[in-house]
């Protein structure tokens, strides 16, 4: 979530740059900016932050005073008539987070299958000589001008997902498994 905010935030603080002068009273258009981030369509979801809170379509001050067909129609209703559409428009809620959260998962396995193509997967068999990674928190991590590579092990089982479970050159089986990504093919 933490994510998330920052990346908002980063977003707010962008916007606000491209309207603000020097600096100079960035307060006065913030809530501009904020109308700006909140009505803009994300492609994630296809659908504004405002639109998943509210379930409906903001009216943006603009409208408002230049009055649009959308605020004319909500103007003429009595009270009970409003109410029913706004029920109406209540009961849709469900659905709209619904298609909302299945455009997210579309657009996950898009950009999944996007990043996906550039992969190539290691083909790591038994017996086979690699190195392992020594990473900044392991004990051999002694500095800038250690080494950033383990002496060689051997492959002694491949498991699914891309883990293996290595071996010293001794044969003394390691029961940690490691992810292939740690590991680098060692040619002799």
């Amino acid at each position: 979530m933490n994510g998330a905010v920052e990346a908002a935030n980063k977003n707010i603080k962008r916007i606000l740059q491209k309207i603000v002068d020097n600096h100079k009273q960035w307060h006065e258009k913030l809530p501009f900016t904020l109308l700006g981030y909140r009505t803009t369509i994300r492609t994630s979801t296809w659908a504004t932050p405002h639109m998943l809170v509210y379930v409906t379509i903001v009216v943006i001050p603009a409208k408002v005073e230049m009055s649009s067909l959308r605020v004319i129609q909500e103007e003429k209703l009595d009270d009970a008539e409003w109410m029913r559409v706004r029920q109406e428009q209540l009961m849709l809620i469900d659905e709209k987070r619904m298609d909302t959260v299945c455009h997210g998962q579309l657009y996950q396995n898009r950009i999944a299958c996007a990043l996906n193509k550039r992969v190539m997967f290691r083909q790591l068999t038994p017996r086979q000589l690699v190195l392992k990674k020594i990473f900044p928190y392991q004990e051999e991590a002694k500095g800038k001008f250690a080494p950033n590579w383990q002496v060689p092990h051997v492959v002694h089982r491949a498991l699914s997902g891309g883990a293996l479970i290595l071996a010293e050159i001794d044969g003394r089986v390691n029961t940690m498994p490691i992810n292939s990504d740690a590991i680098k093919r060692y040619y002799v």
